[in-house]
């Protein structure tokens, strides 16, 4: 098939999906985090060893939202970026960040939790807040080392108006694609594999032995749903989807056609929607151990709604009051 019969792209997608996305995104995930962060300093020393993880995902979740307003005014302008080069290398560089951190941080919960309840008597008094400190400062360096080469890809499409590419300009698409393989090996696949083995053998264990501690029990599922749930709904998608995409834009330049490079361009950009989500789920993980959510979940909103009706006292009730 030549060039000349190509699909024609809906390049004008991401600019009506993503904004409403990163809306809800940032709203959602600065109030979720405020909050998870504010009951994490509360309740420090009874999470025990994992909370310097769990406000290392905090951190790494309001880090990345911080960058969304330039990024919804970006696709309010329909794809025009106006912030400049540098800036559009960090926004790139703070997601990657954010992913690849959030990531490295639910597999260090996981291993932890692995640890806990297989190997409780090798790892008590082991475990301290100065190794999790440790580990959380090698997964910081090992993300930033994973993320730094994209920051030098071209980034912006030279023309006016420029682009601000969340990968590179179409002449870097196939050395571009190498790289996204390998940082989706060493970033996502064998992260997934480490949190899969450990959950998986967490799971046995906790079915095979009838002595185990049923509220321990409770809240190694309700963790495995959320690590279920994050990977499936924003994790995975992404990854298969970007680099297909690579994929399709490789053999676009090379005069090359699939019939599904479209429906792969439009399922990219929900994937990418997607993933962005991590930023609001996160926070569960904050709150998976705590029983009293719900009720705080439910006085929160009667707050809301009492806030709510207060605004819209008309003069004579107010008269009246």
């Amino acid at each position: 098939m030549n060039n000349t019969s190509c699909q024609e792209i809906s390049f004008d997608f991401p600019s009506r999906f993503l904004p409403p996305v990163f809306i809800l995104v940032f709203i959602v995930g600065l109030v979720a985090n405020g909050w998870g962060l504010k009951y994490l300093l509360h309740n420090w020393k009874k999470l025990g060893d994992i909370n310097v993880f769990v406000l290392n995902l905090g951190l790494a979740d309001i880090l990345y939202l911080l960058t969304l307003p330039f990024l919804m005014v970006y696709y309010f302008m329909k794809s025009t970026w106006i912030f400049g080069d540098a800036f559009c290398k960090i926004t790139r560089f703070c997601f990657n960040l954010n992913l690849y951190g959030s990531i490295g941080f639910l597999t260090c919960i996981s291993v932890y939790r692995y640890l806990a309840i297989v190997h409780p008597m090798r790892v008590r008094g082991r475990l301290t807040v100065i190794h999790s400190v440790a580990i959380s400062v090698m997964v910081w360096l090992l993300v930033s080392v994973q993320s730094l080469p994209d920051m030098f890809y071209t980034k912006l499409s030279g023309n006016k108006p420029e682009k601000c590419y969340d990968t590179t300009h179409k002449t870097y698409v196939e050395d571009y694609l190498k790289y996204s393989l390998g940082v989706t090996l060493t970033g996502f696949c064998l992260p997934f594999l480490i949190t899969l083995g450990c959950y998986g053998h967490v799971i046995v264990i906790l079915c095979c032995k009838n002595t185990t501690d049923k509220v321990l029990k409770k809240k190694c599922l309700r963790l495995l749903l959320i690590l279920i749930v994050l990977f499936s709904v924003c994790y995975i998608p992404y990854h298969v989807l970007r680099n297909l995409n690579l994929w399709s834009r490789v053999l676009l330049e090379q005069k090359k056609c699939r019939k599904w490079s479209n429906r792969v361009y439009i399922a990219h950009q929900i994937s990418r929607g997607l993933v962005r989500l991590n930023s609001a789920l996160n926070p569960l993980v904050y709150f998976h151990g705590n029983e009293d959510i719900p009720a705080q979940l439910r006085q929160l909103l009667q707050r809301a709604r009492q806030a709510a009706s207060g605004l819209f006292i008309t003069p004579t009730q107010f008269s009246l009051v």
